[in-house]
């Protein structure tokens, strides 16, 4: 495996940003440790055509048929699966990213809360100093938002809002969607095709 990456998908729209990047996780052959918020799952169902069953193994089965590939290791946790490799410092991958992340989640990152996985998660990556990259997607953002966020900037936490360009003329969704997926496996340090570097 090339590299281990927790993925948590939040009650934010801007799910296909989560589905698509562990797709491109898994074709580059990482494992991927998938915690979702139950409010994720009702999102996923919104905006997109998957529907996740209830059970850690049957939602499993699901996302790797979604994702399309026998490539990487996909792995996925129970919101209060404490027995985790994601909730120690000894077990958890060197970097995890909330794609999306509800300002819920960030609040609740910002203060420690550690109220389950999600959270416990994060908390880990911050206090080993490991890499954490929070997709907020929220419009407009309150001072309570900036406040959070900038919080955890200073922490060393990417904050990196889903905010797709449009200097590269896209033409779908899909388009917009690999912008953000193409710019988060940059900060991952993994290797992508799906955008053209600037001045390419």
């Amino acid at each position: 495996m090339s590299q281990r990456v927790t993925l948590a998908f939040t009650g934010a729209s801007g799910a296909p940003y989560g589905l698509r990047l562990m797709q491109c996780l898994l074709l580059a052959d990482c494992e991927v440790f998938v915690i979702l918020s139950k409010a994720a799952k009702v999102v996923i169902g919104m905006e997109t055509e998957l529907a996740l069953p209830a059970g850690t193994g049957k939602t499993e089965a699901a996302l790797r048929e979604w994702a399309d590939t026998d490539k990487g290791r996909l792995v996925v946790c129970g919101l209060e699966q404490w027995t985790a490799p994601v909730a120690s410092g000894s077990g958890a991958p060197a970097a995890m990213v909330v794609c999306p992340c509800s300002t819920g989640t960030l609040s609740a990152i910002a203060s420690g809360a550690s109220d389950n996985l999600i959270e416990r998660a994060a908390d880990v990556a911050i206090k080993e100093g490991r890499k954490l990259i929070l997709v907020p997607r929220e419009t407009p953002f309150s001072a309570i938002h900036l406040e959070n966020m900038l919080k955890l900037s200073r922490l060393g936490v990417t904050i990196m809002p889903a905010a797709p360009g449009f200097y590269h003329q896209p033409e779908s969704v899909s388009d917009l969607v690999d912008f953000m997926v193409a710019r988060l496996l940059d900060h991952l340090g993994i290797e992508q095709s799906l955008l053209k570097r600037w001045g390419e």
